[in-house]
């Protein structure tokens, strides 16, 4: 059998592994962020029907542009947004994937804010960008002043700002996003996968849109939609940067079930959205419920909670999925990352959070 390194991979893949969260057959999976709550029936018999709609036209490509689709997500975000400023994908990761070809690549760089969502790296690497790891403040949090220094140090073609943050879960001041764009010479892209999570108040950069071309917001239909299996993504920005991405998108890259399937849930949103409130309430529980037994846990506007455990993560990861409940590693040292899932799951991860401190 061939091994990897005998084929004439590129230098900088060699010795990486793909990305992924463990994919246990455990009772309580709270690693990767999803929707604990199943598509309720109704929408699942309205996508059925979308899908059967679509089969005896399988012979024919999509429409590439996914049109329809998208002007159901402008109306969906509101803000003025017309199906010009709005483009659809497979996932926020392949938005994200073809900005950086459109405005990275070769010679040109993309900064982040670590820890932040550790797939943008990888879509650097994979898109020939250089990549540069710029820093958070204490307790994660990223102030004008940070954030401005670091931007006017590197001056990269792309800025990766994440609101709220994956994964220490707070939302950033719009200043930040502000004065970032003031400071880059290139593009600011806001990720907002969790934005339907976030705390009464919190402002979405859509509403920093108006006047500002180097914009870009993404949003995905992953989380609070449900629909993880999907795999629907989407920006909003300036029509150019549309224009820009339809120079590096594949052809026909939606298939006309993805987006006949995402436009019955855009249409049935009411119910989809239904859980956020239920799933918003789990998380401020674990977040207070954590706090009250001594832990430090960073304030939360996903669907997840970061929460120090006090000891060494590995061995804590380890004594809950002994017992059924799997959380993510993410990597930070003393710190674990759980989804807000069903009451019951929240139960269960908190009860076994007892036995093992």
């Amino acid at each position: 059998m061939t091994n990897l390194d005998d084929l004439p991979i590129r230098d900088d893949l060699r010795g990486l592994s793909p990305y992924g969260a463990p994919q246990l057959d455990v009772p309580v999976r709270l690693n990767t962020n999803e929707n604990s709550h199943p598509v309720p029936e109704p929408v699942v018999e309205a996508i059925g029907k979308a899908l059967a709609a679509e089969l005896r036209e399988l012979n024919r490509y999509p429409d590439r542009d996914a049109l329809a689709l998208r002007a159901d997500l402008a109306e969906y975000l509101g803000h003025g947004l017309t199906v010009e400023q709005v483009w659809a994908a497979n996932g926020s990761n392949e938005i994200q994937q073809q900005l950086l070809q459109a405005f990275g690549g070769p010679g040109r760089s993309a900064l982040g804010f670590v820890p932040a969502y550790s797939m943008h790296p990888l879509l650097a690497l994979g898109s020939g960008t250089r990549w540069v790891p710029a820093r958070r403040g204490v307790d994660f949090g990223l102030t004008v002043e940070e954030a401005v220094a670091q931007v006017r140090e590197h001056q990269p073609d792309v800025v990766f700002l994440c609101s709220p943050n994956n994964p220490t879960g707070t939302a950033l001041d719009p200043a930040v996003i502000a004065a970032v764009l003031d400071a880059a010479p290139g593009m600011v892209v806001v990720d907002e996968a969790y934005a339907e999570f976030a705390r009464p108040g919190t402002i979405s950069a859509l509403a920093v849109l108006p006047g500002h071309p180097r914009l870009v917001v993404t949003r995905t239909m992953s989380k609070a939609f449900g629909f993880a299996g999907g795999r629907l993504g989407y920006l909003a920005a300036d029509p150019a940067v549309v224009q820009a991405v339809q120079l590096v998108r594949l052809p026909y890259h939606l298939s006309a079930l993805t987006q006949a399937a995402a436009r019955a849930a855009v249409t049935h949103r009411d119910a989809l959205l239904g859980t956020v409130s239920a799933i918003m309430a789990q998380r401020d529980r674990i977040v207070a419920t954590l706090r009250e037994r001594g832990l430090r846990v960073a304030d939360s506007d996903a669907n997840f909670v970061l929460f120090e455990v006090g000891g060494d993560q590995t061995t804590v990861w380890q004594a809950l999925l002994a017992q059924g409940v799997l959380v993510r590693d993410v990597g930070l040292p003393g710190w674990l990352r759980v989804t807000a899932g069903t009451s019951a799951e929240t139960d269960a991860f908190l009860s076994a959070m007892e036995t093992v401190r």
